[in-house]
Protein backbone atom coordinates (compact mmCIF):
# COMPACT_ATOMS: atom_id res chain seq x y z
CA UNK A 1 0.00 0.00 0.00
CA UNK A 2 1.49 3.32 -1.00
CA UNK A 3 1.21 6.62 0.82
CA UNK A 4 2.51 9.70 -0.90
CA UNK A 5 4.33 12.39 1.03
CA UNK A 6 6.34 15.47 0.10
CA UNK A 7 9.64 13.75 -0.40
CA UNK A 8 8.88 10.21 -1.50
CA UNK A 9 6.51 7.34 -1.79
CA UNK A 10 6.70 4.94 1.08
CA UNK A 11 5.02 1.68 1.93
CA UNK A 12 2.91 1.59 5.05
CA UNK A 13 0.86 -1.04 6.78
CA UNK A 14 -2.91 -1.02 6.28
CA UNK A 15 -4.75 1.01 8.88
CA UNK A 16 -6.30 -1.24 11.53
CA UNK A 17 -10.03 -1.01 12.10
CA UNK A 18 -10.46 0.55 15.50
CA UNK A 19 -14.22 0.31 15.97
CA UNK A 20 -16.47 -2.71 16.00
CA UNK A 21 -18.96 -1.11 13.58
CA UNK A 22 -16.68 -1.80 10.61
CA UNK A 23 -15.91 1.71 9.39
CA UNK A 24 -13.68 2.17 6.38
CA UNK A 25 -10.08 2.93 7.30
CA UNK A 26 -9.02 6.41 6.29
CA UNK A 27 -5.40 7.44 6.72
CA UNK A 28 -4.87 11.21 6.80
CA UNK A 29 -1.37 12.63 6.50
CA UNK A 30 -1.65 16.34 7.21
CA UNK A 31 1.68 17.86 6.30
CA UNK A 32 0.32 21.37 6.37
CA UNK A 33 -1.40 22.82 9.43
CA UNK A 34 -5.12 23.25 8.75
CA UNK A 35 -6.41 25.14 11.75
CA UNK A 36 -9.90 25.55 10.27
CA UNK A 37 -10.50 21.94 9.19
CA UNK A 38 -10.05 19.05 11.56
CA UNK A 39 -9.02 15.53 10.69
CA UNK A 40 -12.41 14.44 12.03
CA UNK A 41 -14.18 16.71 9.52
CA UNK A 42 -12.10 15.38 6.63
CA UNK A 43 -12.86 11.80 7.65
CA UNK A 44 -16.58 12.56 7.96
CA UNK A 45 -16.64 14.08 4.47
CA UNK A 46 -14.85 11.08 2.94
CA UNK A 47 -16.94 8.51 4.82
CA UNK A 48 -20.13 10.21 3.61
CA UNK A 49 -18.92 10.26 -0.01
CA UNK A 50 -17.83 6.62 0.13
CA UNK A 51 -21.01 5.39 1.84
CA UNK A 52 -23.23 7.12 -0.70
CA UNK A 53 -21.17 5.69 -3.57
CA UNK A 54 -21.17 2.11 -2.27
CA UNK A 55 -17.57 1.96 -1.04
CA UNK A 56 -18.01 1.97 2.76
CA UNK A 57 -15.55 -0.88 3.24
CA UNK A 58 -12.79 0.42 0.99
CA UNK A 59 -9.66 1.97 2.40
CA UNK A 60 -8.20 5.23 1.14
CA UNK A 61 -5.69 7.81 2.24
CA UNK A 62 -5.69 11.58 2.13
CA UNK A 63 -2.48 13.58 2.07
CA UNK A 64 -2.57 17.33 2.72
CA UNK A 65 0.64 19.07 1.68
CA UNK A 66 2.01 22.38 0.44
CA UNK A 67 2.33 23.70 -3.13
CA UNK A 68 6.01 22.67 -3.38
CA UNK A 69 5.20 19.06 -2.53
CA UNK A 70 2.26 18.75 -4.89
CA UNK A 71 4.29 20.53 -7.60
CA UNK A 72 6.92 17.78 -7.32
CA UNK A 73 4.26 15.06 -7.57
CA UNK A 74 2.56 16.79 -10.50
CA UNK A 75 5.88 17.00 -12.34
CA UNK A 76 6.84 13.41 -11.55
CA UNK A 77 3.52 11.72 -12.32
CA UNK A 78 1.86 14.05 -14.88
CA UNK A 79 4.83 15.94 -16.40
CA UNK A 80 3.14 19.21 -15.38
CA UNK A 81 5.67 21.70 -14.03
CA UNK A 82 3.33 23.54 -11.67
CA UNK A 83 1.39 22.99 -8.48
CA UNK A 84 -2.21 21.79 -8.69
CA UNK A 85 -5.09 21.58 -6.25
CA UNK A 86 -5.69 17.82 -6.11
CA UNK A 87 -4.08 14.64 -7.42
CA UNK A 88 -5.47 11.13 -7.27
CA UNK A 89 -3.55 7.89 -7.31
CA UNK A 90 -6.01 5.01 -7.82
CA UNK A 91 -5.09 1.49 -6.77
CA UNK A 92 -7.68 -0.19 -9.02
CA UNK A 93 -7.20 -0.31 -12.76
CA UNK A 94 -9.91 1.11 -14.98
CA UNK A 95 -13.38 2.22 -13.98
CA UNK A 96 -14.78 1.10 -10.62
CA UNK A 97 -18.55 0.72 -10.21
CA UNK A 98 -20.69 0.71 -7.06
CA UNK A 99 -20.83 -2.82 -5.73
CA UNK A 100 -17.33 -3.68 -6.93
CA UNK A 101 -15.18 -4.92 -4.08
CA UNK A 102 -12.16 -2.65 -3.94
CA UNK A 103 -10.15 -3.12 -0.72
CA UNK A 104 -8.08 0.00 -1.35
CA UNK A 105 -9.32 2.84 -3.55
CA UNK A 106 -6.05 4.77 -3.45
CA UNK A 107 -4.67 8.15 -2.40
CA UNK A 108 -6.01 11.69 -2.70
CA UNK A 109 -3.40 14.44 -2.38
CA UNK A 110 -4.51 18.05 -1.78
CA UNK A 111 -2.46 21.24 -1.65
CA UNK A 112 -3.53 23.21 1.43
CA UNK A 113 -2.15 26.44 -0.06
CA UNK A 114 -3.97 26.06 -3.38
CA UNK A 115 -7.19 25.05 -1.62
CA UNK A 116 -7.05 28.21 0.52
CA UNK A 117 -6.41 30.43 -2.52
CA UNK A 118 -9.18 28.82 -4.54
CA UNK A 119 -11.68 29.18 -1.69
CA UNK A 120 -11.01 32.94 -1.67
CA UNK A 121 -11.10 33.19 -5.48
CA UNK A 122 -14.37 31.25 -5.74
CA UNK A 123 -15.85 33.07 -2.77
CA UNK A 124 -16.77 30.16 -0.55
CA UNK A 125 -15.44 28.72 2.68
CA UNK A 126 -12.41 26.49 3.10
CA UNK A 127 -14.52 23.47 4.06
CA UNK A 128 -16.56 23.95 0.86
CA UNK A 129 -13.32 23.85 -1.10
CA UNK A 130 -12.12 20.70 0.68
CA UNK A 131 -15.47 19.05 0.00
CA UNK A 132 -15.14 19.95 -3.68
CA UNK A 133 -11.56 18.70 -3.92
CA UNK A 134 -12.26 15.47 -2.01
CA UNK A 135 -15.26 14.69 -4.25
CA UNK A 136 -13.21 15.46 -7.36
CA UNK A 137 -10.28 13.33 -6.20
CA UNK A 138 -12.59 10.50 -5.14
CA UNK A 139 -14.23 10.38 -8.57
CA UNK A 140 -10.80 10.11 -10.19
CA UNK A 141 -10.08 7.14 -7.89
CA UNK A 142 -13.18 5.49 -9.38
CA UNK A 143 -11.91 6.08 -12.90
CA UNK A 144 -13.90 9.18 -13.85
CA UNK A 145 -12.15 11.54 -16.26
CA UNK A 146 -12.75 15.10 -17.44
CA UNK A 147 -9.50 15.77 -19.30
CA UNK A 148 -10.83 14.76 -22.71
CA UNK A 149 -14.06 16.77 -22.35
CA UNK A 150 -17.32 15.62 -23.90
CA UNK A 151 -19.69 13.24 -22.20
CA UNK A 152 -17.01 12.00 -19.76
CA UNK A 153 -16.52 15.53 -18.42
CA UNK A 154 -20.29 16.12 -18.25
CA UNK A 155 -20.85 12.84 -16.42
CA UNK A 156 -18.08 13.60 -13.94
CA UNK A 157 -19.43 17.11 -13.29
CA UNK A 158 -22.95 15.72 -12.75
CA UNK A 159 -21.63 13.18 -10.26
CA UNK A 160 -19.56 15.87 -8.49
CA UNK A 161 -22.67 18.04 -8.13
CA UNK A 162 -24.72 15.09 -6.88
CA UNK A 163 -22.14 14.16 -4.24
CA UNK A 164 -21.79 17.79 -3.10
CA UNK A 165 -25.58 17.88 -2.66
CA UNK A 166 -25.39 14.64 -0.64
CA UNK A 167 -22.75 16.23 1.61
CA UNK A 168 -24.89 19.34 2.12
CA UNK A 169 -27.92 17.16 2.94
CA UNK A 170 -26.10 14.72 5.24
CA UNK A 171 -23.64 17.10 6.94
CA UNK A 172 -25.29 20.48 6.49
CA UNK A 173 -23.86 23.41 4.65
CA UNK A 174 -20.43 24.35 6.04
CA UNK A 175 -19.86 27.72 7.64
CA UNK A 176 -17.98 30.22 5.51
Amino acid sequence: RFIINESNIRICRPVARLKKEKQMPIDIQNQRSLSKISTKTLKTIVRTICADSGFSDSELSIVIMDDAGIHDLNLTWRSKDKPTDVLSFPQAEGRVAPGDFVPCLGDIVISAETAARQAVEIGHGLEDEYRRLLVHGFLHLLGHDHVHGGHQARNMKQEENRLLEVLDKELGSPQA
